[in-house]
């Protein structure tokens, strides 16, 4: 505990005379950040970052913010959309000077050199948040005859390369970066694009990206505006034992001997990713595997594909000839309980076809031996023919027949002897 103590005091110390200088000048002049950083040789992202966690209170001075009592922590520096309080300060004077009639022959750059500032940069701040200003000052200086041949507005060459991309974002879950390097654009000028032109569009996105704040289902949009997908080179390392999984009946374990990944690596790769994969190992339903995010592995009864290709051929026989499974175990070289038991919990119809029942006369028998023998006892309690003699004729054991009758069907005895002592007394 010491040590770790230590170690974080010395990393502040490093800290504090590494930005001691630059925070000197944040706090006494109006120098911009970025300039700071530059003069003092820190990194402008890792500068603004120790500015907002160990001087907030000098941050929100900047900004205009006041405290009054209040935590510097708990106060926003800015809401999630929208103007930052330190544009609408900075842009304020020039932002109602494009909208007074009183400086309606200047263009937005003289105006905005008559304020010392960049006339792009005010231009975009119209465009984004003051969108009527500039179609009420269009308007007006058409009509009182100020033109100065200058075209507003989207220009077309601009239209036709930015028009696929806007296709493709507005029809698509991609995101902006994914449509720009698609469509070999711009990021920065097809973000500034769809601000300008297309906020529909726009908003339509931030209206998805909200909704999608908190899921992560496979192959969708999340909060982030990313498609919800393991990374190429993951999906690289992985693919020869994904294909190990899902094509053939080996194990976790063996498919891990022959491809070398990491077992809690792939096992974490199936789970996120593959978990229709997992369910239809554990025999899970189509409907669960459609949504397999949802479904609980732990509640499904343990499948394993190398076990089912084991019993496959035996099954499908039994499917065609239903006999005894001691039968079936013997000719496919299998244990016949250990088999009896796989049936019992994934072969519940042919389960139900071997298991047994109550007869009408109350008594338990196997369904499979009452169909075997059915003909052979109904010919035994109606005509006075001998069991032995039927069972040659109907091609079954005489033993095996004897038995059954004894144990199952006694009535049928009573029945033939009645039949022979009727056609003795004739």
């Amino acid at each position: 505990m010491g040590n770790r103590r230590a170690e974080k005091q010395k990393r502040t110390t490093v800290l504090t005379s590494k930005y001691e200088e630059a925070i000197t000048l944040y706090a006494t002049t109006d120098m911009s950040s970025k300039q700071i950083a530059e003069q003092c040789q820190v990194s402008l992202s890792a500068f603004r970052i120790y500015l907002r966690r160990h001087y907030r209170d000098l941050v929100l001075k900047r900004n205009g913010l006041s405290l009054d009592g209040i935590e510097p922590e708990s106060v926003k520096l800015r809401e999630k959309r929208g103007q930052t309080k330190a544009a609408h300060k900075k842009y304020k004077d020039a932002i109602l000077a494009c909208d007074d009639v009183n400086y309606i022959q200047y263009n937005v750059s003289q105006i905005a050199h008559l304020f010392h500032l960049d006339g792009t940069a005010l231009g975009n701040q119209l465009k984004l948040h003051y969108p009527e200003i500039i179609e009420r000052r269009e308007k007006l200086r058409k009509r009182m005859g100020i033109q100065d041949n200058i075209s507003r507005g989207v220009r077309q060459d601009c239209k036709e390369i930015y028009a696929q991309a806007i296709e493709l974002f507005r029809t698509t879950p991609k995101n902006l970066l994914q449509v720009a390097e698609e469509c070999n654009v711009s990021v920065g000028g097809l973000s500034q694009h769809l601000r300008f032109y297309h906020k529909d569009i726009w908003r339509q996105k931030i209206g998805e990206r909200e909704q999608a704040i908190g899921h992560r289902r496979k192959g969708e949009m999340n909060g982030c505006s990313r498609i919800c997908e393991p990374k190429l080179e993951t999906k690289e390392k992985y693919k020869e034992a994904l294909e190990l999984y899902r094509n053939t009946y080996l194990t976790v374990s063996e498919i891990l001997d022959r491809t070398g990944v990491s077992p809690g690596g792939f096992r974490n790769y199936l789970r996120r990713w593959n978990r229709d994969l997992m369910l239809e190992r554990r025999g899970g339903t189509p409907a669960q595997h459609e949504d397999g995010c949802g479904t609980d592995l732990s509640q499904q009864k343990r499948f394993l594909k190398s076990t089912a290709g084991k019993y496959a051929a035996a099954i499908e026989d039994l499917k065609v000839n239903l006999r005894p499974v001691t039968q079936v175990a013997a000719q496919f070289g299998i244990d016949p309980d250990i088999f009896r038991c796989y049936l019992y919990t994934h072969e519940p119809e042919i389960t139900a076809k071997l298991g047994r029942k109550k007869a009408v006369n109350g008594r338990t028998v196997s369904c499979q031996s009452e169909a075997k023998y059915a003909e052979a006892v109904h010919l035994f309690e109606t005509t006075t023919e001998s069991l032995k003699s039927i069972a040659q004729r109907l091609g079954l054991v005489y033993n095996s027949l004897g038995g059954y009758v004894r144990r199952s069907t006694p009535e049928s005895i009573l029945k033939h002897k009645a039949l022979l002592k009727a056609k003795d007394m004739k």
